[in-house]
């Protein structure tokens, strides 16, 4: 499938930003309204979610492959950085982790995780910090752990380590 500079072959794992990590399971060819669409086929395994997207539109919708692993490295150091907390109310903030989160991005996933990482003895955490902590912790995993090919149990642990260890 090489159309506009993008080939994704059968089987290959990519990333979608709002969906996160995905396998390639096949192009297609689709008649919608008449007019014919060939799209790319992707299982989202997790989510138990298939999406099909047009082949026109993968570029534009941010679709890539996985980072390499020196772009995972990268990511994973940003973890250990001091935590950046802004005094904005936290529906700002809350949207800014979102929208980082959405990008698909691991280096931004990596600062949502360690901006709101909370070591035992700090005021907890409200539900939504928790589930937009959770969210990034979810997809940041899932990419590691396709990226070093390793269980998603295995990459939660490398994270908190490193979380910790900050």
């Amino acid at each position: 499938m090489a159309q506009e500079g993008f080939d994704f072959r059968t089987g290959e794992f990519v990333v979608y930003p709002t969906h996160g990590v995905g396998q390639v399971m096949t192009t297609e060819t689709q008649t919608i309204a008449g007019h014919e669409l060939k799209v790319i086929v992707i299982s989202f395994e997790k989510d138990r979610m298939t999406l099909r997207l047009p082949v026109t539109k993968a570029r534009t919708s941010g679709l890539r492959r996985l980072s390499s692993e020196e772009e995972m490295q990268s990511a994973l150091a940003k973890l250990q950085g001091r935590a950046r907390v802004r005094r904005t109310m936290w529906s700002r903030r809350a949207q800014e982790y979102e929208a980082k989160i959405n990008s698909g991005d691991p280096s931004a996933i990596a600062e949502v995780l360690r901006d709101l990482h909370r070591t035992t003895g700090i005021a907890e955490q409200s539900y939504s910090e928790r589930q937009i902590y959770q969210a990034a912790m979810d997809r940041l995993v899932r990419e590691l752990a396709a990226v070093e090919r390793i269980d998603e149990d295995q990459a939660t642990k490398k994270l908190e380590l490193l979380l910790q260890a900050a």
